[in-house]
């Protein structure tokens, strides 16, 4: 019972128990006029009911306190629940102001635990994020609900600091339940939950399905080109170029190095096509980036340039020769987008374990110019590069390697300018206790 309707019902109590003994006193004047006789005042009925009234008034008090400790309890409680949520709660009522907004939901959205929230409009509050904040908007117009609908904050995080960059969100209205079915709308309750992980994890799962696809279709095509090419380039080197004029062994040659260059293109995207057979092992991730970085190292000091290695000895799962030929693959791009615009080549690998996301992390960054965005989103195709000279198989098959290994390679350019790599690699379930 609310304690304010107790202290009602108690004051009601008391006025009526006064008025009793009013009355009381009354009929007997009354009485005694009627008699002729003097009034006497009769002490221990007078005692009586004054005791009467103080029990009856610290009764009330008592129950008064005990309705007030339950209801902070229940208050207390209430705050408990909603702070120890893991997912963001935010309540706005129908006007648009925000009455709650739980600590989940601070960190999701990125506001600050010094800033005061409630009572102010939720576009004061929720205004950095637009994509929630029109989501919002369409719930509180409609009053209808929003079912698990995902917003994708991968742009907007580039430019303001968010804890998602996949936000799951469910609106629900809030309405008066003793007005039956057609209560009043009276705000609404929007649950927030991050689904970065799980987007990528689906990501990683169709792009993997993709794959197998894609090499079970051209395995056997490029089978039949390799052999026939073989047959090409066998011939050409059947012919003695010192018999041929000039012409004729220049047409030659150029048949064996097309053939050649071509073989490489096949011999690459066999690679990438068909199933990478993965031996998983324990291995000091730090010493596989170490030597596959040694293998780009002398080009890059031949160029002035530098490459170094940074970050802490962490263990993966994973197979040792894949990852190798990935991180190596992944430092000699960073050398090529370098030389290829005449930048002394500065080169930095380092290695960082975020516990909270359970991974490895390997930041291959360059001083190079970089990728355009309008092509960002490409670079791991088949076939596609931004070289002058290449196949477009080398980013592409590191993709592959990593995605096998379930992990993935996020391209981000840096404000310092270049371009850089993240590889993540889960981490064994020990590193985690």
């Amino acid at each position: 019972m609310n304690p304010q309707v107790t202290v009602v019902l108690g004051m009601t109590v008391l006025i009526m128990m006064l008025v009793g003994i009013m009355v009381l006193v009354i009929m007997r004047f009354r009485g005694a006029a009627m008699g002729g006789q003097p009034v006497r005042q009769d002490h221990s009925e007078s005692a009586f009911m004054a005791a009467a009234m103080h029990e009856a008034v610290m009764q009330l008090r008592v129950k008064e306190k005990a309705q007030q400790a339950r209801a902070d309890a229940s208050e207390r409680l209430s705050e408990d629940i909603v702070s120890g949520i893991t997912s963001g709660l935010i309540v706005i009522t129908a006007d648009g102001e925000t009455r709650i907004i739980n600590p989940a939901a601070r960190r999701l959205l990125h506001v600050p635990e010094a800033m005061e929230t409630a009572g102010k409009p939720y576009l004061d509050v929720l205004g950095q994020v637009p994509p929630l904040a029109e989501a919002i908007d369409e719930s509180l117009r409609s009053q209808q609900p929003i079912v698990r609908r995902v917003l994708d904050l991968r742009e907007l995080a580039s430019a303001v600091p968010v804890g998602a960059l996949q936000l799951g969100v469910t609106v629900s209205p809030i309405v008066d339940a003793k007005a039956g079915a057609g209560g009043r709308f009276q705000g609404i309750i929007c649950l927030l939950n991050d689904l970065t992980s799980v987007v990528a994890l689906e990501e990683r799962l169709r792009l993997r399905e993709s794959l197998a696809q894609v090499g079970e279709m051209t395995a056997g095509i490029a089978h039949e080109f390799r052999n026939s090419l073989a047959t090409i380039h066998g011939y050409a080197r059947l012919i003695s170029l010192d018999t041929l004029s000039d012409r004729d062994r220049s047409c030659v040659e150029g048949i064996q190095q097309e053939s050649t260059a071509l073989a490489e293109v096949l011999t690459n995207f066999l690679a990438f096509a068909r199933p990478t057979d993965v031996t998983l092992d324990t291995i000091d991730l730090r010493g596989v980036v170490e030597r596959a970085a040694q293998e780009v190292r002398t080009e890059v000091e031949a160029r002035h340039g530098s490459l170094e290695v940074t970050g802490p000895e962490v263990t993966v799962e994973g197979d040792e020769v894949l990852l190798r030929q990935a991180f190596g693959n992944l430092c000699r791009n960073a050398l090529e987008a370098c030389v290829a615009n005449n930048i002394q080549p500065a080169i930095a690998v380092r290695i960082a374990i975020d516990r909270t996301q359970r991974e490895a992390v390997v930041s291959i960054s360059d001083n190079g110019p970089g990728v355009e965005p309008k092509v960002r989103d490409r670079i791991f195709q088949p076939f596609f590069t931004t070289k002058g000279k290449g196949t477009g198989l080398g980013l592409a098959l590191v993709q592959k390697i990593v995605i096998t290994h379930n992990g993935r390679i996020t391209p981000t350019h840096p404000a310092t300018g270049g371009l850089r790599m993240d590889v993540a690699l889960p981490l064994p379930a020990p590193l985690l206790a």
